[in-house]
Parts: C-alpha cells; structure tokens; sequence
C-alpha cells in the first residue's frame, strides 16, 4: 500500500494563496491532508537572473490515483507560470495513516 501514496509539493509567494490551494484540494478530496510550512526564502534562477523570494511550501498527501487530477488543480489555480511541482514516494508508514490517505481521496 504505501507505494500508492504520494506527497506532492508546490509552493507559492503568497500566504492566502497556498491556503488557499491547500484547503480547495482538501475539500475537492484532492488530497487526504495538505501541510503549509512556515516561510521559507527561495534562491532561484528565473528569466536569466537570481531572485529570491519569501514562499509557504504547501504539501499534498494523496495517492497516486488522485495525483493527475490534483496537478491539474494545481496548474489551473495556481498564480505562477511555472509553479514548483514535484512528488516524492512514500515508502512507509503506518498502516492506519495510510489508509486514512486511501479513505479520503476516494472518489465519490
């Protein structure tokens, strides 16, 4: 089971915003449960020079069934032209949280 979870990751320069995309995949049953980590400050390349930025990263976990839709999400409401999306796998666990992944993003 745990090779069928999935934590996805985007960030986003703007408080309300990753509240935003974390509450709205949540309630869309995206994602089982979605984490904001506090501030971050971002070092990147964009446009042919270093910027930095102040940025929440937001983290879905969801499955690897529900993660083609919840990029789409992503894409469609996020504010970047190219927003951060990467997805790392979950190797393990305990059983009783990851079926609590499966149980909440099923699809009604």
């Amino acid at each position: 089971m745990a090779h069928d979870i999935v934590i996805a990751q985007t960030t986003s320069d703007d408080e309300g915003q990753a509240t935003m995309l974390a509450r709205g995949a949540v309630e869309s049953k995206l994602a089982a449960g979605v984490h904001i980590d506090a501030p971050i400050t971002a070092f990147y390349w964009w446009k042919g020079k270093v910027e930095a930025a102040r940025e929440w990263r937001i983290s879905y976990m969801t499955t690897t069934d529900r993660l083609p839709a919840l990029e789409a999400w992503v894409h469609e409401k996020h504010s970047y032209d190219v927003p951060q999306w990467i997805t790392l796998p979950v190797t393990g666990g305990s059983e009783a949280y990851l079926s609590w992944v499966f149980e909440e993003t099923e699809s009604d």
